[in-house]
Order: C-alpha cells, then structure tokens, then sequence
C-alpha cells in the first residue's frame, strides 16, 4: 500500500498550526534535553492547564469527577496525567505512553582525573549508541547534584551562549593507519568516552614571610583548579559526585534542517518527538472526554524499562488504584483490573525512517517514509519478533477507522529488514494487563545518534493523531 507525502495535503491554516507546533516542540526539547527537565518543564505546563496533584488530592481525600485533571510524578523522571472521562474509570482509560530518556552518556561516580595536564570526566554509556559519534561534538553537561543534607543542585553547563561546552578527543587522521582498520565497533571503546573537561592548574601562591614569592602547584592542579570551580559555582565537593546525576548530551538547541525548512534536526527526537505531542494532545483537550485519557511518560525504556521510573516498576498500575480510590472504587484490586483490561493504548514510540544512503537494511513495502505521516507498527521486536507486542487484527481495523475519520496522513511500518536485527518499546509491558496496545510514533532519520532527524509534517500528524485516539 503506497502512501503520499503529507505536506500535499495542508491547507494554509493546517500549515501555519503545522509551523507553530514545531516551534514550540523545537524550543521545548532544546531546554529539557534530560528526564528530570522535561517532567519539571511537563509539570510547569499540566498545572498552567488545571491539572493537580495527585498525592494532595489523596491527602484531602478529594473526590473526583467526569473532568478532573490529576498528575502524578515518579522520582521526577516519569510523570501520568489523567483527565476523568465521562464514562465509568472501570469501562477503560485511552492511554499514550512514550518515553523521555534519550541515549547518552552518563558521568560515572568517581569521575574526575588528570592525565598529562589533561582534566578528564569518566563516563559509562547509557541506551544502544554508535560510539565513534561522540567524539569532536560540543556537548554539554546536565543533570543534578544531591548533598547529603537533601539540597538539590541543578546542574546545565553549555547550551547559553556565554557557557563552556565539553568535547571527548579523536586522533588526528595524520597518525590513525591503525585505528582505521579496526571495524567500527571498536575505533572508538567505552573507555575511550572521557570528556575533556580542563587544562589550566590551579596555581598555590608561597606563604607571604617566603623570600621568594614562588608559586606552589597542588598535586593533580588542573584536576584541583576543576573543582575549585565547581565548589565557586555550585557549592560542590568531588565527594558530591557520589550522590549526582549528570548526563552529557550534545550542546546547543534543535535547529530547522532543509533549505524548506521541512525537518528538525534535534538531540532527543527518540523519543521526545512522541512524547511532547502525547503531552499536548492530552493537556489540550478542550471537552472533557468519552473515556479516561491517560498519558504516561515514562523513563529507562533505553536500557529495558527497568528500575522505579521505568514501566517495569508498579508506579502506573499504583496511580491509576489510587485514581479509582478517589472515583469511588474503593482498593477494589477487581475494580483495577477491569479497568487495565478494558483500556487501549498508542505505545508512542518512534520508528526508523527509509534512508535512500543505506536501503538495503529496509524492505520498502514495510518501512515508514519521512513526511509521510504517523507510523503504525503491528509489531516492533528483534527477528522473529522476539520481544514483542503484536497488535491483533481486530485492534488495528480500530486504529484504522479512528484515523480515517480525523483525516490524520498515517502509513505502516517496520524497523527494517526482518534478519537485521530490531528494537523494542514499552508497549508489551501495558499489553501485559490485557490493555489492546500498538506502536505508533514519528519516522526518525540517523536515530540513536547525537543529532537526530524529522519531519515537520510527521510531528504534527502525530499530534492530530494523539488527539483522534484520546477522543474516541
């Protein structure tokens, strides 16, 4: 079945609606490129929309009702979002679930050294990346550092104008015959990946009775003039690192890509480009809706959805008792799982898009096409679709109807060639509730990379999408 470019079908309204949303989405990512920013930012924008939270309704033990907006957060990594449909909550909820983690590299505990007049970060990656394309980038620092008496100090160094960025080195060409024959896996290693973070020593003036007013040079100085800034501008200790989490991701904001400007080139598209439209799908309702509409933004799908802040973790399945608690149900555990079993979902991740430089790793009947709207996946997994949620026939004839009726521009998809390899989402992880799920999201070229591509018009067409579904 062959699909057209959405940009075909927009009228002037349509285009300028097109243009504002991926401004807005471009500004959003570039100042939340972490899971702690985007819940923070998230949050910000659900309260401005009057939604509130959960853990003080369960205080006042508040009843809700056909409309009430709830949020609740995890950790501050992963967030839910609910508006009260007017239908009983045990008749099912519609549900978007996409992730805010992004593939990175994370700065390790004990981090800091000095190598040959050299200050040095220590990082261990985090999600499935191609390592050698972290090297000679500007990138950037983020994240949190917790002192042991509670204070959270936030920490974004190199995305203003006037900030330092980092950088993680290469060899020069001149003298690389031998790293050039290694295959690509190896020319760049894990313990390769430390950002170069400093090279002036801190500088020791001699006691002031000396008679020679020599300067003195702590041991390992220009690791010592690092932390010497960062106690200056931060409060902070190198025992501090102990209890941080800081992330380094590439520096500077998502920027329009193409002369037409029809693309976005962005740190984060996977899977920010699903998950800011799932945000706004669901805090723009503007009546209240048939069913529950439930969006979950979850972290750790990159390494396995595991951990508290990971779908894994029992956070949705304990919101959505809580929820039914303050409708009326009581703890009835049956009351939850007739709710669970009676919802479906759009697993909002993203999908590979077709790359004319590489089309042999994709098998063109099956594979999205960039502009040509929101990609459906029946099934994601690895080969024989080890992994995976299959969405059955009945559920994907639904999906079909709900986005015809919207006039949404969508196409099916796969991941690629069937014995190439493949990837998950979270979507068998709900499907385990009996909740009907399948995968959809936007079309992503060179994803998994430090600088990612979309399209414009698959952004928006996942926001009309994302609304279509909360609505029926």
């Amino acid at each position: 079945m062959k699909t057209s470019s959405a940009w075909s079908c927009y009228d002037e309204a349509q285009l300028n609606e097109l243009e504002a949303f991926a401004q807005d989405y471009r500004e959003f990512i570039s100042k939340n490129k972490i899971e702690r920013e985007f819940v923070a930012a998230s949050v910000e924008l659900a309260e401005r929309a009057g939604y509130r939270n959960l853990d003080e309704l369960i205080r006042r033990n508040e009843r809700l009702e056909a409309g009430s907006r709830v949020y609740a957060s995890m950790r501050d990594k992963s967030l839910i979002l609910v508006e009260v449909g007017k239908q009983p909550l045990t008749e099912g909820c519609n549900i978007l679930g996409a992730h805010i983690d992004s593939p990175r590299l994370d700065i390790k505990q004990n981090p800091l050294e000095e190598k040959n007049d050299l200050a040095y970060l220590d990082t261990h990656y985090y999600g499935g990346i191609k390592k050698y394309q972290w090297v000679t980038i500007p990138l950037a620092l983020h994240g949190v550092v917790v002192k042991t008496d509670g204070t959270v100090i936030p920490i974004c160094i190199g995305e203003d104008a006037d900030d330092p960025v980092f950088v993680i080195t290469d060899l020069l060409i001149h003298l690389s015959q031998e790293q050039l024959e290694k295959n690509a896996a190896k020319v760049i290693e894990g313990e390769m990946l430390d950002v170069l973070c400093g090279n002036r020593p801190l500088v020791v003036k001699g006691a002031p009775d000396a008679n020679a007013a020599e300067e003195q040079e702590p041991k390992d100085p220009v690791k010592q003039k690092v932390l010497s800034l960062l106690s200056e501008r931060y409060g902070m200790e190198e025992e501090d690192f102990l209890s941080a989490e800081i992330e380094v991701v590439p520096a500077g904001p998502a920027r329009d890509l193409g002369l037409d400007r029809s693309m976005i080139l962005g740190y984060g598209h996977d899977d920010k480009s699903c998950a800011y439209p799932s945000l706004r799908a669901q805090i723009d309702l503007n009546e209240i809706p048939e069913r529950t509409a439930l969006t979950i933004l979850v972290d750790k799908e990159e390494i396995g959805s595991v951990g508290s802040t990971g779908m894994t973790s029992r956070f949705f399945e304990n919101a959505v008792a809580e929820l039914l608690a303050l409708c009326g149900y009581g703890d009835s555990s049956l009351a939850l799982r007739r709710c669970l079993a009676n919802s479906r979902m759009l697993s909002s991740d993203v999908s590979s898009a077709f790359d004319p430089s590489f089309a042999s790793s994709f098998e063109t009947k099956n594979v999205a096409y960039t502009g040509h709207g929101l990609a459906f996946l029946k099934f994601t997994g690895a080969r024989g679709k080890s992994g995976s949620n299959d969405a059955d026939a009945e559920y994907v004839a639904f999906i079909r109807r709900i986005m015809g009726e919207a006039d949404v521009n969508w196409q099916n998809a796969e991941l690629g060639r069937v014995d190439l390899g493949g990837g998950g989402t979270i979507a068998y992880i709900l499907a385990k509730y009996g909740i009907r799920v399948i995968d959809c999201g936007v079309p992503v070229l060179s994803m998994h990379s430090p600088w990612e591509v979309i399209s414009k018009a698959d952004l928006y067409e996942a926001l009309r999408g994302y609304r279509a579904f909360l609505a029926s």
